[in-house]
């Protein structure tokens, strides 16, 4: 076992104690790691004093450290070192023509090596550390092997809750790895923290650390504040009132709204605003503290207020509320008798109740997919639960391999990528080789290394209004698997399903699997009114979240609407840079209304009559 003198000694362990508050446990769990010659990540929501706390061991025990902020344009080179170019256009590739990055320079140093926000770090980047991570080593070309100092640890943090703009991390790196999750604090270890940086003591510091624990526990919050937040808002209503020279609730209101809306995040699909829940719950916590009499209520705040009695306008579901619709479909199941009465080849694919015969269906697939993948949709919402449960798995896994099938070949993942006369981390060898060893002349003459973003974000809008029975739903789920597939690959997906509301099935920036999607859809039955102004508002709201230039959607749709506002008037598609259709129907009606529809959102509008050819029409708009 290798640390410094004295690591994890009792007074070692009492100095951390003097700086952090109420994470003994995980400290002596963390100093343990170290002087074992573990590597570690540290987990857990913004504010519970990660980084703090590994500071404050490094400092007491007298470890020195590198800090890495975890970003996306941490490439490779930034992390490991590189070759000055102008000492190797002079001198050559000698070895103090390298200058060391962090992970180089901790290794040598045998120093802790932190890395901030592990998540956000590309792919390319963190399989550098695998090699660092398993054998002590790395190979730099050009320089050679660097091996580590016996002192040589990693330490990671990241926050495992924040979805935009992190990837999973892969399990090369958590099983090199040793993980320690961080919660938030007991509400008395958050005062005195509150008072150690404030200096501030008493019922304003217990109403701010009520406040941010209870936004933690809002059902209309997908994420609450951290004790940041408490800080913030006792510093700032202590300068209000010291301002205006009173105390008072519109002070104590102020302060709130300012430390904690930015903090917060509201689930997708709420109407609520950040606002609306501070006050709220500002309002709730004092009434508690200090109960007033029946007959002189606590007022309610003022944008509760303005908003009383008016009637909510349509609005899609989303978060909680498109999962509990989803579960609620799910309710609506089909007997084995209406089953056979549709499909005469049931007792092939299903000869008893229960069972799911995966050869039979095999073999009716290679015969008759339509009626094949028609059946298995239907044995999806069968009343047989051993059956509906099996039928939706193998269903799931039948329409992602249809889906990937048809993927279309254009690309456009967040990738390091080669340019010529562009910013980005200069790649020397290559310009050397382009410039037959002589210097660079002109500024096409350099190669650069540069991230290449997502090149489009789509959402795709998926009808389920009417008649949406086995062939139909199959559609609906191959389409759905292809947007998402092609997400993963090279754009940013949301899917929405509607009727006369529509349902987020997948949030833009959301990743979720194919098969669970579309195991979603498979429960999701012909229902409603069609209103396709609001699926295109909905689709509006999700592509304006999306970072990408590009933005479209894709209506799949028979586009024949019997609710709400003209699809086709401007108010509808605004939002909206680009719509493609897919058209489910050779009615003309339905065909001159997708025509028209396309038209209006600069897209195409091709038709897809059956299963088999959905993959090809989504790659052919997603192309």
């Amino acid at each position: 076992m290798t640390a410094p003198p004295g690591f994890s000694s009792p007074a070692l362990l009492r100095s951390i104690d003097e700086r952090i508050v109420g994470l003994r446990r995980p400290t002596e769990v963390l100093v343990t790691a170290l002087r074992t010659g573990r590597h570690v990540v540290l987990e857990g929501p913004p504010g519970v004093g990660k980084s703090t706390l590994l500071r404050v061991v490094a400092a007491a025990s007298g470890w020195g450290m590198e800090f890495v902020e975890g970003n996306a344009e941490l490439t490779p080179s930034r992390l490991v070192g590189a070759h000055d170019p102008a000492l190797v256009l002079e001198r050559g590739y000698l070895p103090e023509a390298f200058t060391e990055g962090p992970l180089v320079a901790a290794m040598r140093e045998g120093t802790l090596l932190y890395i901030e926000e592990l998540n956000r770090v590309p792919e390319e980047t963190l399989n550098v550390l695998i090699t660092a991570l398993a054998e002590g080593e790395i190979h730099v070309p050009r320089l050679g092997h660097i091996v580590a100092s016996p002192l040589f640890r990693l330490i990671a943090a990241m926050n495992p809750f924040d979805a935009v703009g992190t990837a999973r991390v892969g399990q090369a790196i958590y099983d090199r790895m040793c993980r320690i999750a961080l919660g938030y604090q007991d509400q008395a270890a958050e005062e005195r923290i509150v008072e150690r940086v404030t200096g501030i003591a008493g019922d304003l510091t217990e109403l701010a650390v009520g406040l941010a624990r209870a936004s933690r526990e809002h059902e209309a919050l997908r994420t609450g504040s951290s004790v940041r937040g408490s800080i913030d808002m006792v510093l700032l209503a202590t300068g209000l009132e010291e301002l205006r020279g009173e105390a008072s609730f519109d002070s104590l209101l102020d302060a709130a709204l300012a430390a904690f809306s930015g903090r917060i995040r509201v689930e997708e699909g709420r109407p609520e605003t950040p606002e609306d829940i501070i006050a709220a719950l500002l309002a709730r916590i004092m009434a508690e503290r200090q109960p007033k009499k029946a007959s002189d209520p606590a007022p309610a705040p003022e944008q509760q207020r303005s908003t009383a009695g008016r009637p909510e306008p349509p609005r899609a579901l989303e978060g909680q509320e498109a999962r509990d619709a989803v579960r609620e479909a799910g309710r609506r199941t089909t007997s084995r008798s209406e089953l056979a009465q549709r499909h005469p080849e049931l007792l092939q694919v299903s000869p008893e109740v229960g069972r799911l015969d995966e050869a039979g269906l095999d073999d009716l697939l290679r015969r008759d997919s339509e009626a094949a993948l028609a059946l298995l949709c239907d044995l999806a919402v069968a009343t047989d639960a051993a059956l509906r449960v099996r039928a939706r798995q193998v269903a799931a896994r039948v329409f992602v391999r249809m889906a990937r099938q048809g993927r279309p070949g254009r690309r456009g993942l967040r990738r390091l990528t080669t340019a010529r006369g562009a910013e980005g981390d200069l790649e020397l060898d290559r310009t050397l080789d382009r410039t037959g060893g002589l210097r660079p002349r002109h500024p096409e003459d350099f190669v650069v290394r540069r991230w290449a973003a997502a090149e489009r974000a789509v959402c795709l809008l998926v009808d389920r209004s009417g008649s949406m029975q086995g062939e139909a739903v199959a559609m609906a789920a191959l389409a759905a698997a292809a947007v998402v597939i092609a997400g993963g690959e090279r754009c940013d997906s949301s899917v929405v399903a509607f009727s006369d509301r529509p349902i987020v099935l997948q949030s833009q920036g959301q990743r979720r699997p194919p098969d669970e999607l579309v195991g979603e859809l498979l429960t999701l039955r012909g229902l409603g009114t069609t209103d396709l102004g609001l699926a295109l508002a909905a689709a509006a709201s999700q592509l304006q979240r999306a970072a990408s230039p590009e933005r479209l959607a894709v209506l799949m749709s028979d586009c024949l609407a019997t609710a709400g506002a003209d699809p086709l008037a401007q108010a509808s598609l605004r939002g909206l840079e680009r719509l493609h259709v897919l058209g489910t129907s050779l009615d003309p009606d339905s065909l001159a209304a997708g025509r028209a529809l396309a038209r209006r959102g600069g897209g195409r509008h091709v038709v897809a009559l059956h299963p088999r050819e959905v993959a090809g029409a989504m790659s052919s708009l997603l192309a």
